[in-house]
């Protein structure tokens, strides 16, 4: 059912946010008074407060200044309300994350939560209405005012969610008609590959004192998210609170980072959370039901309303969904409805992001990871005790492991359903193994170790779903056999420039070349990029020839074949390196050599000239223009194995390609006596054009130059741009001013 609205001159103009009220407005001039802001010369927020919720309510104002329509837009998609801002294409986004949370379901977690969790909920909300109290000229584009509970829709930091693993095509194309089980759509092909986006995920690195230079433990944060999607915050409170690193828009908590002690890196994969479930349905004169061992269960229907944007007003289209007692029902498959079931406890969640960054040893870190909610991550960890440890995943349900949970389950057998949770020292976990080092990849961690690494037949399969990609490989062979790890070398092994992907891959192209007949056409044709290809190191370079013809060459093979893969559940990789023919391999390298020639002129063309990184603007998404001004980045896709990860994810309409994903915030800690670390930021600190720090970072970045942490307040005064209190004008005194 569709219902439009008339949309009124208030509705037509941006919204505009409502003043708090003389009570709230005082209150949050208190807490405000109670909170200081330093920017040091990068424009990096280190926020000082009395109480943790002085702190976050200073964190969000520091946010909102850098970038508010970045925090407004991640509490839009978090709450199901983008078709209200971007109209009817956004309906079943919408709708998806509907399912799941409602204001209603939210505002009961809230009254449900501790009251210290409470308090910090509050003074995010007060942090962000603050911030719009005293900045009328800006205009939100929907959430004029912040409440407390919102908190909750976004609790875990994750750049892609649980819930977004719900394919959108086939979650409309059940309901755009209205939803019928003997009308089920029939499943959508598999499209793509796994090779047509660039990775997320990330990378982690811990060094044990052992094998570093100087005895104390090294942790590399290397998060491979979307650029510009975290700003690098400090925030520090007289209870305790002291963290650095990376914040996710719009939440209180540093989601990549360290303390004084202790730090952490997610990296994402992990075991298997999310489980779906065909249900058998019945129907009976229009009331549904399905099948559950010998009962036939009532399904659940709700009305959910999602309202969206039109030309001529606000419209609304209520859709009715329906759930079994394992979740809602997603998509459909071969006659059947399938039902979603992954974990939905915000509140937990939200707790368990907050206490670990207060964690002082490995102990207390391990305390806030047996609340079990850190759903789609594995944790790598390293502490100024000198240890070092692996958490692959965190929120495990215990399965009968005589059944392939990979696919979708028969709901209507009760042996399919969860059993409970697996405890934390059940699940795939390390500690100070002999060998010294720890990493992830988004790989599986039967390598994470050496030869220390856990071993898969110790487990359930569904305890780990990911198989070795090529960063795996390589992370292993710059860290193994190594015993002088410091700052600068741990820097130098994650922005080593191999690409091993293309180990493989290479001989069978060589072979094919070398069988060809001496008058096939081929053999000249190709013989100037087969000696390019048979002389490269195998490793990126702003001047390297080879290697923007291998990657283009990679890139032709895996548009032309990825689909056939994926139908057949074979990776990309392996499938390019095992199935083709001779011919196959080499017409590819023929089109790569087109294509290059049609793009630059000649196949000639160095890698600098091709990969590019551009910020023009401060819009949510990057236009790019090979007319304006860019810079040349040799990092590499992490599909080819790049441990310094860079891709492009949108569609390509450029020549060049310019950066979306990979390297984004990039951190080195070493836990001694006193904390010494280095970072950088993809571009800037800040989402404004007009700011000197919009763009400040990029050459940095390109040179994988990093900048020192100022971790310690002496430090920050020692390089203080700016300090003031939240709605108060920035001063630039030359002795610290009164301290909270």
């Amino acid at each position: 059912m569709i219902c439009f609205v008339p949309l009124n001159a208030a509705l037509a103009a941006k919204p505009v946010p409502a003043p708090p009220s003389g009570a709230d407005l005082a209150r949050m001039q208190a807490q405000a008074r109670r909170v200081t802001i330093l920017r040091d010369r990068w424009g990096i927020p280190h926020v000082y407060g009395h109480s943790d919720a002085d702190a976050v309510f200073g964190l969000l104002y520091a946010q909102a200044e850098d970038d508010f329509h970045r925090i407004e837009r991640n509490y839009i998609n978090a709450l199901g309300r983008l078709a209200e801002v971007e109209g009817e294409a956004e309906l079943y986004r919408d709708l998806r994350m509907k399912l799941f949370i409602t204001p209603e379901f939210l505002k009961a977690q809230y009254q449900q939560s501790p009251a210290l969790l409470k308090k910090l909920m509050v003074a995010f909300a007060d942090g962000l209405n603050y911030y719009l109290a005293t900045h009328a000229d800006v205009k939100p584009a929907l959430i004029t005012h912040f409440e407390p509970w919102m908190a909750l829709a976004f609790s875990e930091g994750s750049i892609g969610g649980d819930i977004e693993t719900i394919d959108l095509k086939q979650l409309e194309a059940l309901y755009a008609g209205g939803a019928h089980p003997l009308m089920a759509p029939v499943l959508l092909a598999a499209e793509g590959s796994d090779l047509d986006h660039e990775p997320g995920g990330s990378n982690g690195f811990a060094i044990a004192p052992a094998i570093t230079k100087n005895g104390h433990a090294l942790l590399m944060i290397n998060p491979h998210t979307s650029f510009y999607f975290r700003p690098e915050v400090q925030v520090h409170s007289r209870e305790g609170l002291n963290a650095y690193g990376a914040v996710t828009w719009g939440q209180f908590f540093v989601y990549q980072g360290f303390n004084d002690r202790v730090g952490w890196m997610h990296t994402s994969g992990g075991g298997d959370v999310i489980d779906e479930y065909l249900e058998t349905i019945i129907d009976r004169d229009g009331q549904y039901y399905y099948q559950y061992g010998a009962e036939q269960r009532p399904l659940k229907a709700v009305d959910i309303v999602l309202p969206y944007k039109t030309a001529q007003g606000m419209a609304s289209k209520t859709v009715t969904v329906y759930y079994s007692h394992h979740g809602p029902i997603v998509r459909a498959r071969d006659g059947k409805w399938i039902a979603v079931r992954l974990m939905n406890e915000p509140s937990k969640a939200l707790t368990q992001s907050f206490i670990r960054t207060k964690a002082r040893n490995y102990q207390e870190f391990y305390d806030s990871m047996t609340l079990r909610t850190n759903s789609s991550n594995n944790t790598v960890y390293a502490d100024a005790d000198g240890n070092i440890a692996y958490f692959h995943g965190n929120f495990i349900p215990r399965r009968n492991p005589a059944i392939d949970f990979r696919h979708p389950v028969d709901g209507s057998d009760p042996a399919t359903e969860w059993q409970g949770l697996h405890e934390v020292e059940e699940t795939i976990t390390l500690f100070n193994p002999q060998n010294g080092w720890i990493y992830n990849t988004n790989n599986w961690p039967f390598t994470a170790a050496g030869p220390y690494s856990p071993r898969a037949s110790d487990y359930p399969a569904y305890m780990s779903m990911n198989p070795e990609n090529p960063r795996g490989i390589h992370a292993v062979r710059v860290m193994e056999n190594r015993r002088d790890f410091t700052i600068d070398s741990l820097i130098a092994a994650a922005y080593d420039t191999a690409l091993p992907a293309f180990e493989p891959l290479l001989p069978p192209l060589f072979a094919a070349y070398d069988a060809l007949p001496a008058d096939d056409p081929l053999r000249a044709g190709l013989a100037p990029q087969m000696a390019a290809l048979r002389g490269w190191d195998l490793g990126y370079a702003l001047d390297s020839v080879p290697t923007s013809l291998a990657i283009y060459w990679a890139q032709d093979l895996t548009a032309a074949f990825g689909p056939i893969a994926k139908t057949r559940d074979v990776l990309v990789l392996d499938y390019l390196q095992a199935a083709l023919t001779p011919r196959q391999r080499l017409e590819g390298l023929v089109r790569a050599s087109a294509k290059l020639t049609r793009d630059f002129g000649t196949w000639q063309t160095p890698w600098g000239e091709i990969n590019r990184y551009q910020r023009l603007t401060g819009d949510l998404v990057q236009p790019f223009d090979d007319s304006k001004p860019s810079l040349p980045i040799p990092y590499a896709s992490a599909n080819w194995g790049a441990l310094a990860a860079y891709g492009m994810t949108s569609p390509q309409t450029t020549r060049r390609i310019y950066g979306e994903r990979g390297n984004s915030f990039v951190a080195v800690v070493e836990f001694g006596p006193r904390i010494k670390a280095r970072s950088i930021l993809v571009g800037g600190q800040s989402g404004d054009p007009a700011s000197p720090h919009f763009a400040d970072q990029a050459e940095m970045f390109a040179r994988g130059e990093f900048k020192e942490v100022l971790f310690y307040r002496e430090d920050v005064e020692r390089h203080l741009e700016r300090r003031y209190h939240p709605g108060q004008p920035a001063d630039r005194p030359a002795s610290p001013a009164a301290r909270p």
